[in-house]
């Protein structure tokens, strides 16, 4: 086999383990997901104790640690990650700040449980330090699969 040849196999086998390695992350982000999302609507129909800090602020938080977590579903590498959190943050912030806007057309739509649920609909500045902790969570969880699934290729190897 000349050298060309090698490393043209060497490239296909490189090609298909980090197609398998995607698809090994992204069965751990649709596990994370199907908890955070449980999570998050348990956060939001609540009724006991702190009730109003569950719904409002522990319900934000993991607002964002799914949203990080379906961006990262996509772009499963370690380069995405900080981009990510500052991509999510900065969305949910602007999204926070649009709840300062009353349009009839924003108004018709928060008035749905949907609508309510993705862009909110009254502001609080108490809401971003939780956005914030929902990003660090999101970003920690990031870590956590990207080291997991790296220690389970070095134990395959």
């Amino acid at each position: 086999m000349s050298i060309s040849g090698f490393s043209e196999s060497w490239g296909s086998i490189y090609k298909v383990r980090k197609k398998m390695s995607q698809k090994a992350i992204r069965k751990h982000v649709i596990f994370w997901l199907m908890i955070i999302t449980a999570l998050g609507f348990t956060f939001k129909f609540y009724s006991g104790t702190a009730r109003w800090w569950f719904n409002n602020h522990g319900a934000g938080a993991l607002y964002e640690v799914f949203w990080i977590l379906v961006i990262f579903f996509f772009l499963a590498n370690r380069q995405s990650t900080l981009k990510t959190v500052i991509l999510v943050f900065a969305i949910t912030c602007g999204l926070e700040i649009l709840q300062l806007w009353h349009p009839r057309v924003l108004e018709q739509i928060r008035s749905t449980f949907l609508g309510s649920a993705l862009i909110g609909t009254t502001f609080s500045w108490w809401d971003f330090p939780h956005y914030a902790i929902g990003c660090a969570i999101g970003w920690l969880l990031m870590q956590r699969i990207l080291n997991l699934h790296e220690s389970e290729q070095e134990e395959g190897d």
